[in-house]
């Protein structure tokens, strides 16, 4: 774990600063709320990279959704934020949501006041969005990943919503250091030098948090803050589900919250005196590994070391306007060389492939997720330890569906243009810097060669329309016209404002760049103060929440979308998308300022749920060496020659294991670390843990499933007698009942 998380001294000198503030009344309804939404860890595609051969082999640790719920009164106006790790949002997860929240709650919460955003962590599974552009690689759609997430969300806000309370909520925002940089800032110069000219970087580096205060008891239950950095610390051959760096930053924030108010502080305070280590290894070396054991579906919920009970605090990292900010900060440099890339197309000697970027702990990703997630965390505590910027006023929202293919858009009195049906540029398939692509593709390719011209026209040749409208762009895919066996990609899409006093979220159901995103947050903060009688000021504070309620991929600016790199390629509506989206988010914010609502057009998007193709196959049943049990060792804890593990140390151990994809063991673990402790084992670290990893794979004849389990011994762990446990669900066929089992390694010491 981060070594700051459990530094008690410095807690304590700054516990008052960060959960205690000055008394203030209530002046809102807050909640906030959690859930477990970790899908199917083993053999499932991974969202985000589109790399076929990336599939869950394990987890790193585990992802959650996180939810606040504002409100005027019990009766009154609100609305409900919810932060996914995951890619993104998905307009068919957000229609089943909707569903299930009518049916549990009528109409108090619906898609107006409902935002539902992802993180962009691309170590997630896959197979949960409608269109089929976005499932070719997982194999279509993959229902268990779906209700994984689907289910989540709803229970993190049934949480939140159970939690309504008088509170306040406090405002801060600072300056991130070195936790994104440009990846394309070939592009970013195509903008004019007097709009560059306003800023000091090509990146926002701005953090805006919000602090919520339970005025009963006058202690904070939640943060949620808004930055902009791609989840992509974790690579394209990562095989592990992770939350990458945000969900880093909220695994760091929550722990060291919850440390601060004692619940975590067992691992660390027990047995911290001097021991003597060499009773305590003789101790271990009479403590064999227990054997495979049955054990009850919710057994491993009961060592889980954060226990869910819907009273935690909540701490999120929320996404911004992401395009073109990477987090790895190094830069680009060519694998075969170690030269820095191609400026303008990112590439070695014209092979996209070889040019990628470094995480500040290269070659370590996982190391490189720790630093950045730690870089957001440190900031975000920051600005918590300082928030006194006290929020009032009115909460508000406005919502509405526009199909994004035919927009009229007016540049100005005399200059009418039209966005497109969706399509992709070829420079979408070299991928960027994070994620290379295929080979014989480049960023800012304008021309596409014969061989993929005649590929793309089997699966659709782009009328002639399409072509001159995209222009400059080479039209590789045009999704927009393609329906078979159903819609490739999305038409009609949700844009939203949410007002909370003089603080607006822009829900926007793609990803900006940077210039993009400061000319929209703008646009509508201009149209806000000039139209709202006094309501909005220069202080009103305007933040775009990225990947929402639905997924469209890119938006560049007019002027980045003539290089056409991989953002600008990927801009699905053509070259006017961002005047499009300025538009009609300033009609929303005239709405908003006048107090009027955006005109019904009868707009709504697809349920394509009953046309998903599945081609992904359920696991066909567990099988077992003659004489073993799942839970049984395959490889005990090798012990270390001086007799303890210290920190640093990385003691695992194999067990037999069933697929994981029988039961995802949601608000359980698959892992836990356990330290003797008065003569009981006590959890005290498991799979939602960074210094705890769980890998799954089969074994070397392909029959049998084997689960690996390591611990790093973090720098913060006590020293005395531990042990590894693995918890499982095995099926003997497809069709049969789940069978529960738990087994322990041998014991072992940490010095």
């Amino acid at each position: 774990m981060h070594k700051h998380l459990y530094l008690l001294p410095i807690v304590v000198t700054i516990c008052a600063a960060f959960a205690l503030v000055d008394e203030v009344d209530g002046e809102y309804l807050i909640g906030v709320g959690s859930y477990d939404m970790t899908g199917p860890s083993a053999g499932v595609n991974m969202m985000g990279y589109a790399n076929i051969e990336q599939s869950t082999a394990g987890i790193h640790f585990r992802l959650r959704t996180r939810t606040f719920i504002v409100a005027e009164s019990s009766q009154g106006a609100r609305f409900a934020f919810v932060n996914l790790d995951a890619g993104m949002a998905s307009q068919l997860v957000t229609i089943k949501v909707l569903e299930r929240l009518k049916t549990r709650f009528g109409d108090l919460y619906t898609q107006e006041n409902l935002a539902i955003s992802g993180t962009h962590t691309h170590a997630g599974p896959a197979g949960y969005l409608q269109y089929v552009v976005y499932s070719v690689t997982s194999l279509g759609f993959i229902n268990q990943t779906f209700g994984a997430i689907v289910t989540a969300i709803e229970q993190s806000i049934v949480q939140a919503h159970n939690n309504l309370k008088p509170g306040s909520i406090f405002l801060n925002t600072g300056d991130v250091v070195n936790a994104g940089i440009n990846r394309s800032p070939s592009a970013y110069l195509f903008n004019t030098p007097e709009e560059r000219a306003r800023y000091t970087s090509n990146v926002d580096t701005t953090m805006t948090l919000l602090k919520f205060l339970d005025s009963a008891s006058n202690r904070s239950i939640g943060a949620f803050s808004w930055f902009a950095t791609h989840g992509t610390s974790m690579s394209r051959d990562n095989k592990l589900i992770s939350g990458d760096n945000k969900g880093a930053a909220a695994r760091f924030f929550e722990d060291w919250f919850s440390f601060s108010n004692n619940s975590l502080s067992t691992r660390i305070t027990k047995f911290s005196t001097t021991h003597d280590i060499s009773r305590l290894t003789k101790k271990a070396k009479k403590i064999k590994a227990t054997g495979g054991k049955p054990c009850g579906k919710t057994t491993s919920q009961g060592f889980k070391v954060r226990k869910n009970d819907g009273t935690g605090f909540v701490g999120a990292f929320c996404q911004s306007n992401v395009g073109d900010v990477s987090p790895n900060v190094l830069g680009a440099f060519c694998t075969d060389s170690g030269k820095p890339c191609d400026f303008n197309h990112s590439s070695c000697n014209g092979n996209d492939q070889l040019c990628v970027g470094r995480g500040p702990g290269y070659p370590d990703e996982i190391l490189s997720t720790k630093i950045i997630g730690e870089r957001q965390f440190e900031k975000a505590m920051e600005l918590f330890s300082s928030a006194t910027n006290l929020l009032s006023g009115k909460i508000d929202y406005r919502h509405t569906y526009i199909n994004f293919t035919n927009i009229e858009v007016h540049l100005n009195e005399s200059t009418v243009v039209k966005t497109c049906p969706a399509a992709l540029g070829s420079g979408f398939a070299a991928g960027t810097t994070d994620g290379p692509g295929m080979f014989g593709f480049q960023q800012g390719d304008t021309e596409i060669n014969e061989f993929w011209k005649q590929l793309r026209d089997l699966l659709k040749e782009p009328s002639k329309y399409q072509v001159d409208c995209q222009q400059p762009k080479p039209v590789l895919l045009s999704t927009g016209e393609m329906f078979e066996p159903y819609a490739w990609a999305p038409a009609i899409l949700p844009i939203q404002m949410l007002r909370l006093g003089n603080f607006v979220i822009l829900s926007v159901p793609g990803e900006f760049t940077t210039m993009a995103g400061r000319r929209l947050r703008e646009a509508v903060k201009e149209t806000l103060i000039s139209n709202g009688n006094g309501e909005f000021d220069d202080e009103t504070h305007v933040v775009i929440a990225g990947l929402t309620n639905t997924y469209s991929q890119y938006v560049a600016t007019f002027e980045e979308y003539k290089q056409q790199r991989y953002e600008a390629a990927s801009t699905l509506y053509g070259p006017h998308t961002l005047s499009a989206y300025i538009q009609e988010f300033t009609k929303l914010a005239k709405a908003m300022a006048t107090g009027k609502k955006p005109a019904d057009i009868g707009l709504l998007p697809p349920d394509l749920s009953s046309v998903q193709i599945s081609l992904l196959q359920d696991p066909l049943g567990d099988s077992l060496p003659p004489g073993k049990r799942f839970g049984d060792m395959e490889q005990d804890v090798a012990q270390p020659n001086g007799g303890s593990f210290k920190n640093g140390d990385k003691p695992r151990a194999t067990f037999w294991s069933a697929n994981p994809r029988n039961d995802l063991l949601i608000e359980g673990t698959f892992a836990v670390v356990e330290m003797l402790q008065g003569g009981r084992w006590i959890p005290v670290y498991d799979d939602d843990d960074f210094s705890l990893v769980f890998k799954w794979n089969a074994d070397n004849s392909g029959m049998y499933g084997l689960a690996n389990i390591e611990w790093e011994v973090p720098e913060v762990a006590a020293a005395g007698v531990y042990r590894l446990r693995h918890f499982g669900s095995s099926k003997k066929t497809k069709d049969s009942p789940n069978e529960y089992y738990t087994g322990a390694s041998s014991a072992f010491t940490v010095a």
